[in-house]
């Protein structure tokens, strides 16, 4: 009987163990994507050159192309293979998933289950090579007409460079969102906003030593950098503070009687974040405000125009900017909560499990009551965003402060790895749970 329950204990452990060791190849794939990526936002588009690009970049750095810059990794900068980095896929995921609310064809597909959102996904792909081919070949026509003190950054102008740029940039985008998908499938989180967050952080270094050169020089003062300081530690503690908030609601279950023995009557909660949709709303707002300031800032060079007013007042820290973007966030924090969850499907899905709110009846009822408290919850959730988003975005405008620790930088990255540590903890918690289930049915077997 010993021998037995050491060889099922013995059994139990190298399952375990093999769990563990899918753990460390999910993280290790996860590394290796990441480097991947990294090693491409080194790799320069043909045709361009480097001297004369930093020096443009120079100029307008304070800019859309900071903001722009922050998300492709400094890839945008160095003008590399990477340089839309995953842009068109965010954008083409917010023109599908609008559209899935307007049209009643993709409103079905969302509904078939795997089979729906698979072609979904594909209609989200195919958007993406469109989106990243109309803004490859305008950045590509954009940096034509770009020049600096020694002359135009594209060594060789012409169509056939804006062929070979606007098909290199395109493949880049590609080839991110393919990784993406496989770092999702593969790895752990969620692999654009993994992309993004690598992408971000690789420039916190960099950003954090601009921001001491600025005080070196008198700039900005030593007391302000103190303030900086104090003001970045206040925001990533409240962001992990709304992160981690939630509304439980109590959910009851009736008991029942089969044969002599009753069951059920047990009690569960049903926990809704402050902040259901996450990191999407600013990310989708920046996405949307980014593209046509991106077109305008290149085809305002001559100081006249539609281009010229565009880039003016819808340049970063601007008053209407500022209006936008706290719209934007506001539009799709209640937009994106509206698409992940469902009230009345989860009210119709208590009431076939037999549970119930108290004091509130099922069906029709509940899903108004979840409806009413998803809806407090989600102005409150977007006002913190926009708060977190917007409050820095001030300093970074008006004291040239790196992007990266702006809001919208600080509430990715705290976000992302909020969700990656929550999954790791999930993966390791599974394991836990299936060895005390293993160790309960050794006992069994042992009595």
């Amino acid at each position: 009987m010993t021998s037995a329950a050491e060889r099922l204990a013995s059994n139990m452990n190298l399952s375990v163990l093999s769990r563990a060791t899918e753990l460390k190849k999910r993280f290790y794939f996860l590394i290796g994507c990441l480097i991947v990526y990294r090693i491409g936002t080194y790799i320069p588009v043909p045709g361009i050159d480097p001297r004369i690009l930093s020096e443009i970049f120079a100029k307008h750095q304070g800019g859309v192309l900071g903001v722009f810059n922050m998300f492709s990794g400094g890839a945008l900068q160095r003008m590399t293979i990477f340089a839309l980095a995953v842009m068109p896929y965010i954008s083409a995921s917010i023109i599908i998933q609008i559209l899935t609310v307007a049209v009643p064809q993709l409103a079905t597909l969302k509904k078939e289950g795997d089979a729906g959102r698979r072609k979904i996904n594909q209609f989200t792909r195919y958007g993406t090579v469109f989106l990243a081919a109309f803004q490859g070949y305008g950045l590509s026509v954009g940096l034509e007409g770009m020049t600096g003190a020694n002359g135009s950054a594209v060594i060789d102008p012409g169509m056939f460079f804006r062929f070979t740029s606007t098909i290199t940039l395109t493949g880049g985008t590609l080839f991110l969102m393919w990784l993406g998908e496989q770092i999702t499938a593969r790895g752990i989180g969620n692999g654009i906003s993994m992309i993004i967050f690598t992408g971000i952080v690789s420039n916190l270094p960099n950003a954090i030593g601009k921001t001491l050169e600025l005080g070196r020089t008198g700039v900005i003062s030593t007391p302000f950098i103190f303030v900086i300081i104090f003001t970045v530690v206040a925001i990533i503690t409240l962001i992990v503070f709304m992160e981690r908030a939630q509304r439980r609601i109590i959910i009851q279950y009736p008991k029942r009687q089969m044969g002599n023995k009753m069951y059920g009557g047990e009690s569960s909660h049903m926990p809704l974040k402050l902040n259901t949709a996450g990191v999407i709303p600013p990310i989708f707002a920046s996405s949307l405000l980014l593209f046509p300031l991106t077109i305008a800032s290149f085809h305002a060079q001559d100081g006249t125009g539609i281009m010229q007013v565009i880039s003016t007042y819808l340049a970063h820290g601007q008053p209407l900017y500022i209006v936008l973007y706290v719209a934007l966030i506001i539009f799709f924090s209640f937009f994106y909560t509206s698409i992940v969850f469902n009230p009345a499907e989860t009210a119709d899905n208590l009431k076939k499990n037999g549970g119930f709110i108290a004091g509130i009846r099922p069906g029709q009822q509940t899903a108004e009551y979840l409806d009413y408290v998803l809806t407090r919850l989600t102005v409150l959730g977007s006002a913190y965003i926009a708060f977190v988003c917007v409050m820095p975005e001030l300093f970074v405008a008006k004291y040239a402060v790196p992007f990266q620790l702006g809001g919208t930088g600080l509430l990715i990255v705290v976000s992302v790895a909020i969700d990656f540590s929550t999954q790791v903890q999930s993966h390791l918690f599974a394991h836990q749970y299936e060895g005390l289930i293993k160790k309960a049915r050794l006992k069994g077997r042992i009595k």
